[in-house]
């Protein structure tokens, strides 16, 4: 296994580990890589400094990770927002509606408890929790699930 720093061409550093050197050249040229943090295509390798192993650069990658896993998870999240139909806490109903045909198929998110989203998916029912909001969006926040137990929940049809 080869171990790459990649850069995209909006400047976001990641790692990414393959088979060997040609494994990154076929992807690369294919369009199969893409940036954690922004979805582009346009990969190529970052200059890398030799493996010395220090507690800062390890906390510093940690941090990097946090930073691009929250970035990708309020991207999902605005997607949802932008392209589903918020139902808030009729959505076990509204799902449960869809998946048996007695309503429009359309992607929907809303909140449901633990035991209504466990409920869904012995149902068969697919669901999937849906990434919480950022602290400094008061309206998105005020809509996320406050109960304990309780989870944020999509329904996507294909």
């Amino acid at each position: 296994m080869i171990k790459y720093q990649l850069r995209c061409d909006g400047d976001h550093e990641f790692e990414g580990w393959f088979r060997n050197s040609a494994d990154f050249d076929i992807q690369a040229a294919d369009g199969t890589l893409s940036c954690p943090a922004c979805g582009s295509a346009k990969i190529g390798k970052a200059i890398m400094a030799p493996a010395v192993a220090s507690s800062e650069a390890k906390a510093q990658r940690v941090s990097d990770m946090r930073r691009a896993i929250a970035e990708a998870a309020a991207r999902a999240r605005a997607y949802v927002e932008r392209n589903f139909d918020y139902v808030g806490d009729r959505f076990p109903e509204e799902a449960r509606k869809i998946h048996y045909g007695e309503s429009n198929p359309r992607g929907i998110y809303g909140e449901a408890s633990g035991a209504e989203v466990k409920a869904l998916i012995e149902e068969g029912v697919e669901v999937a929790p849906l990434p919480g909001a950022a602290k400094a969006d008061a309206k998105t926040t005020a809509s996320s699930p406050a109960a304990p137990g309780a989870a944020a929940a999509k329904k996507t049809l294909n």
